[in-house]
């Protein structure tokens, strides 16, 4: 059973599979933008744009300094190709520091059309944007323009570097965060060359995208940069106190002082960084030790009170997650299990008492069904609950969803992690099931409607309400899809109280 730190990095990819292969790219097309005029291809209607650079290669005297604007370039600029993956524990793509490039899938004609950018997940230490189940084609035809951004992985984003390499490198661990911020700049300042409406950007991503896309909900300086939100499994947890950053930063350079042979992290290979952070990852009491920060700058207080306050007043927010995520992750005997639970957000300790309340409440259930709960809501279902209800709290519109629909193959039965990408994108391979397929094009549609400022509607299922704390009405998408309030209600009265931001 893959860890879920493995199973984020790899799940992308191996779903990328079902995908249909890509059209072949029939004429060259040419966009003069601010930063400068790039080459693309045009293919089924669709104008693609490859490896656009939004922010100077983070590299040299760059490494883990904030993301510094481009500079614009005068001469046709190729972009055919992607760009490598951001560096990571990954041998089956070309990996490099200099990492900060974006993908475009836009419709042919003027406009203006209402912008997507997606935020790949990874769990903050692998994926990549140019993965096939984020191929932008399907939505362009629908008159959306798509943005895939990269961003900075592992110590390289998410570590704060202050305590190893003094004060000037304080909140680096929100460099990716910055780096998401760069993309969506630039966005601003340019999509409007591909026919993009800027004042039409809907940011959005799943797992740790989803997780990114609640935090720049509560960063003060990015609300303006976009008007809307999709969270696929997510949450605003994900996220340490200056004091506990600067135990990782520890942590981590007791690792790098173990493997390092006395080389500056400053000049370091890429590589052996990489060694070093899985290293400390290993030995971390914690999971996923690398995180954002609370900085008291980009990051003034934790993202969920800064929802509260109003940070998102006005936007519209689409939220969700699968039944059954965690199964992705556990199973009846998982490694570490006595020790850890797999946990994202509480401690062993505390989770114990939710442990013993859930064999109460399931008892039905076996042991492996009620890890699968329990771990589920822990990382994932509590705290989509938690962002709906801060964004809501102040009248805002938020469409609450849950993915049922049983899954096959080595998952039969469950809805699992990274499930939806399939159905969200419509990229099932031509061998699914009638009924997946019907629910393919719902859900599709139903994203396509958001996307485009529309009334919440699709075909298959019936009006979908707003979510209010209250009644907290949900989509399930099934078959039939249906509209429940307050599903959940016993299991999630179990977790009142205990992840408190």
């Amino acid at each position: 059973m893959l860890t879920r730190r493995e199973f984020v990095q790899q799940a992308t990819l191996a779903i990328g599979g079902l995908c249909y292969a890509a059209a072949q790219e029939k004429a060259e097309v040419v966009v003069k933008t601010p930063s400068g005029p790039l080459r693309g291809v045009q293919t089924e209607g669709v104008r693609v744009f490859r490896g656009v650079p939004f922010a100077q290669p983070p590299v040299g005297d760059l490494r883990f300094r904030a993301p510094q604007p481009i500079t614009p370039w005068k001469q046709v600029r190729n972009a055919t190709e992607f760009a490598p993956a951001a560096y990571q524990q990954d041998k089956t793509h070309r990996l490099s520091e200099d990492c900060l490039y974006l993908n475009i899938w836009a419709p042919q004609g003027a406009g203006p059309f209402p912008v997507y950018v997606w935020i790949h997940g990874g769990g903050f230490t692998g994926g990549r944007s140019f993965d096939p189940m984020f191929d932008g084609t399907g939505f362009a035809k629908n008159g959306i323009i798509v943005v895939t951004v990269a961003y900075r992985l592992g110590v390289f984003g998410f570590l704060d570097m202050e305590p190893l390499l003094g004060n000037s490198y304080r909140g680096s661990a929100n460099n990716a965060v910055r780096d998401l911020i760069a993309s969506l700049t630039w966005v601003k300042q340019n999509i409007g060359a591909f026919g993009g409406d800027p004042n039409k950007v809907t940011i959005g991503g799943e797992s740790a995208g989803a997780k990114l896309t609640c935090l720049l909900m509560g960063v003060p300086s990015a609300t303006g940069l976009f008007h809307q939100m999709i969270s696929e499994s997510g949450g605003a947890e994900r996220i340490w106190p200056r004091d506990r950053a600067n135990q990782i930063a520890d942590e981590f350079g007791a690792a790098w002082k173990a493997v390092g042979n006395g080389v500056p992290l400053t000049k370091a290979a890429p590589g052996e960084l990489i060694l070093a952070q899985e290293r400390m990852i290993r030995t971390s009491p914690v999971h996923f030790p690398l995180r954002v920060e609370i900085d008291g700058d980009l990051i003034p207080q934790t993202p969920l009170a800064t929802i509260r306050g109003g940070s998102t007043r006005g936007k519209r927010l689409l939220i969700g997650t699968n039944l059954d995520e965690s199964a992705s992750f556990i199973g009846t005997h998982p490694a570490k299990d006595a020790d850890s639970q797999d946990l994202g957000n509480l401690t062993v300790e505390k989770f114990h008492p939710i442990d013993e309340a859930y064999k109460k409440l399931y008892p039905n259930l076996s042991p492996e069904m009620r890890r699968i709960r329990s771990v589920t809501a822990e990382e994932y279902w509590v705290p989509t609950m938690r962002v709906a209800e801060a964004h809501s709290s102040g009248g805002n519109r938020t469409y609450l969803y849950r993915l049922d629909f049983p899954g096959e193959g080595h998952f039969a039965g469950l809805a699992f992690h990274s499930y939806d990408l399939r159905f969200a994108w419509n990229h099932l391979g031509p061998e699914a099931a009638a009924n997946a397929k019907d629910l393919a094009h719902t859900m599709n549609a139903a994203w396509t409607a958001f996307l485009k400022g529309e009334a919440m509607a699709a075909p298959g299922t019936p009006a979908w309400p707003t979510f209010d704390s209250d009644k907290q009405r949900t989509m399930i998408f099934d078959v039939p899809s249906h509209v429940a309030q307050r599903p959940q209600a016993e299991e999630l009265a179990l977790w009142n109280g205990l992840l408190t931001q």
